[in-house]
């Protein structure tokens, strides 16, 4: 099983995918603390007895070794180098493989040439929330205020390049506002000085707020989502507020590298769907704020070709880049 934590990349090991091979480490790796990998895994905190789940259906022990670095980049490497015998996979998010690769030129990898999508894990969606003393109630209001205070309102994020800054950049290109960008080490550090009042905005994951759902501390204004959300019916969504393309969900899926044969990676795709459906792993999984996926390999691969084109559009637009060429 996948033993993920923060925004991290992990490798895992299919003995059983390879007669006769038997490896004698797995490498995992994992990027910088927080973000969608350590939502996922924490979600699925029951490691021993999912990973005697997959065993059963790939027929042999798994083994995992954690190596983080480098925001996952160390992970990526090792997984995009070797050998494409099932033997190692990678448990990566939209961070790692679509927004990093898109914003800095100096990336190392073509995510595209070195990997192949196996299974999309889970995703889950943000919102759009407000400080409880801005005077706005609705996404509407939101616009109209900007508008008329330019310059004069912060959004948080947790770095330069985050979903969170892309987000708060691409709302003021739509609505023809200018906010101020501030930067944190994390999202929680945003969170809790716009619980404070001292930020005004913040874009936020569900697993991240949930638990401020009914709390007076804040507003919450929207999901962006295509859809509203079951467990927040009365939540509308940016879609209804009038901007069709504002739609960013977080994901976590395996891939492996290129070149892995088509009858491993169904197979491996086929075990971790199976094990996937499993009522109370779901149960953990959604209570944490995130809904298990599960899918085939050319299903994951139309939704990264998605994902790919959509963060393009959002970042052309914005005009953020981590190092310029």
């Amino acid at each position: 099983m996948f033993r993920c934590s923060a925004l991290s990349s992990r490798l895992c090991s299919f003995a059983s995918l390879c007669p006769g091979k038997r490896p004698d480490e797995l490498s995992a790796k994992a990027d910088h603390a927080g973000g969608t990998v350590r939502r996922w895994w924490r979600a699925r905190s029951d490691r021993a007895r999912a990973r005697r789940r997959l065993r059963t259906e790939l027929g042999q022990t798994i083994i995992v070794d954690n190596k983080p670095g480098a925001s996952g980049l160390l992970a990526m490497r090792q997984a995009a180098s070797a050998a494409p015998d099932g033997l190692t996979i990678i448990l990566s998010s939209e961070s790692n493989h679509v927004l990093l690769p898109l914003l800095d030129a100096s990336f190392p990898l073509d995510v595209t040439k070195d990997f192949v999508p196996v299974s999309l894990s889970g995703q889950f969606q943000h919102t759009l929330i407000v400080k409880r003393e801005l005077p706005v109630a609705t996404v509407q209001e939101l616009v109209t205020y900007l508008r008329a205070n330019p310059g004069k309102l912060s959004f948080g994020s947790s770095g330069v390049g985050t979903q969170a800054h892309i987000a708060g950049e691409y709302l003021s290109l739509l609505t023809q506002s200018k906010m101020v960008h501030v930067p944190y080490r994390s999202s929680p550090a945003a969170l809790n000085d716009l619980l404070a009042g001292n930020l005004d905005i913040n874009f936020q994951s569900m697993p991240a707020v949930r638990s401020y759902v009914d709390s007076p501390r804040l507003k919450m204004l929207a999901v962006l989502s295509q859809k509203r959300l079951e467990e927040l019916p009365n939540l509308p969504t940016m879609v209804e507020a009038g901007f069709p393309d504002f739609q960013l969900s977080s994901w976590m899926g395996i891939f492996g590298p290129a070149g892995l044969p088509d009858d491993i990676r169904q197979k491996l795709a086929g075990a971790l769907v199976k094990v996937g459906k499993n009522p109370e792993l779901q149960a953990r999984i959604r209570g944490a704020g995130i809904e298990p996926v599960g899918s085939d390999a050319a299903a994951f691969a139309q939704f990264v070709d998605a994902e790919q084109k959509k963060w393009k559009t959002f970042i052309g637009r914005t005009g953020i880049k981590l190092n310029p060429s």
